[in-house]
């Protein structure tokens, strides 16, 4: 009887009602590249009960710390922002013409509802794309394919006047409606799970530590960063700001074992399996095998994958921050991203919490990490 009780313990989520109630507003509310405060408003509404204090800098990051006072200081990290468009040109038949905003894919746009966030609040508009009958080449050509300077909004206005008389300006920024929702077999769809899901994940951790009353020998930086999208540049910020002795930053990562991906190339990856954790140069060595010590003591399951020159993620940017900074990536595998329906699995969701969890707690002021 002990080991059937002990067994149905740990099978226990480790997610509340109320932790899943903010991961769909969080999903579901748009929080663009550059555009972020409405998002960051929900985070640290959340977050703050678990923290001691929080700021944010003059582009928007916020940063939420548990014992601020400390002089060792400790990040975890994600990135807010999601890509999206900018109106960048509006005819004199009301038609809408776009820039990206972060790396927005094209080819899944046609027939897409959104939302344009113009000077009068969000405006409904739909991606037009001409009916399958009337998309005709020529005798040596292939039918038109969408891109970028084709694709075009209707937001039901008949001229450019009614389009202005809407809010809707050069420079409002665009998002996709789709939002949260729940499939077979504990699988999530959302947009903007990449990486809205890294800001849910730092903020169960921070509640998991104020509710099991842990007390940790550093100060713990909990930071959603912004405009990671292009580039990096929250994160660049930010780090610089805090000069973190640890970063631990958490990204998504892609799940290989759809169609039309090559694992030769992009390696074997799969949600339902566990976090990623990855090998690249900004990856530290001594701090990566840290965390897979503690995930085989704890018995969480990961999966590894290699990276080159960069990784691509928040990462890059506290490594090579100030002086450096010992860094180190948890990824949860996604698949579909960029697009409306990222798809991600509840328990990679709690596996990567408890990886982040438990290396804290395993992490002091004197953890040696010297190559040397």
């Amino acid at each position: 009887m002990a080991k059937t009780k002990k067994s149905k313990k740990e099978s226990k989520s480790i997610l509340t009602e109320k932790s899943m109630g903010f991961l769909r507003n969080y999903i579901n509310n748009p929080s663009p590249v550059g555009f972020e405060t409405s998002g960051q408003k929900l985070w640290l509404e959340y977050i703050k009960p678990f923290t001691d204090s929080f700021y944010t800098d003059p582009y928007g990051t916020a940063v939420a710390i548990i014992n601020p006072e400390a002089a060792f200081k400790v990040v975890i990290e994600a990135h807010a922002d999601e890509i999206s468009w900018f109106v960048n040109y509006i005819n004199e038949q009301g038609q809408i013409y776009l820039k990206r905003n972060g790396g927005v894919d094209h080819q899944i746009a046609p027939s897409m509802r959104v939302f344009i966030h113009g000077k009068k609040g969000p405006v409904k508009a739909v991606f037009g794309w001409p009916a399958i009958h009337t998309r005709h080449g020529s005798a040596d050509s292939k039918e038109p394919t969408p891109k970028v300077e084709n694709l075009t909004l209707d937001c039901g206005a008949r001229n450019k006047k009614e389009v202005e008389e809407l809010g809707i300006h050069i420079g409002a920024v665009v998002t996709y409606v789709d939002g949260y929702d729940e499939l077979a077999n504990d699988f999530l769809i959302g947009r903007a799970f990449d990486n809205r899901v890294g800001g849910f994940m730092i903020a169960e951790v921070a509640r998991l530590l104020k509710e099991n009353s842990k007390k940790l020998p550093f100060g713990l930086y909990i930071v959603n960063a912004v405009q990671e999208e292009i580039g990096l540049r929250g994160a660049e910020m930010i780090a610089r700001r805090i000069k973190p002795d640890i970063a631990i930053i958490t990204d998504v990562t892609h799940d290989t074992s759809t169609p039309m991906i090559n694992k030769a190339i992009e390696g074997d990856i799969q949600c339902g399996k566990g976090p990623s954790l990855a090998y690249a140069p900004a990856i530290h060595n001594k701090l990566l095998q840290l965390v897979q010590d503690v995930a085989e003591k704890k018995d969480i399951p990961v999966q590894l994958r290699a990276l080159s020159r960069s990784t691509g993620t928040d990462t890059d940017s506290f490594a090579y921050a100030n002086d450096g900074c010992p860094s180190v990536l948890i990824s949860i595998p996604l698949r579909y991203m960029h697009t409306t329906v990222e798809m991600i699995h509840k328990k990679d969701i709690e596996d990567t919490i408890k990886l982040m969890y438990e290396t804290l707690l395993t992490i002091s002021p004197k953890t040696n990490l010297s190559y040397l």
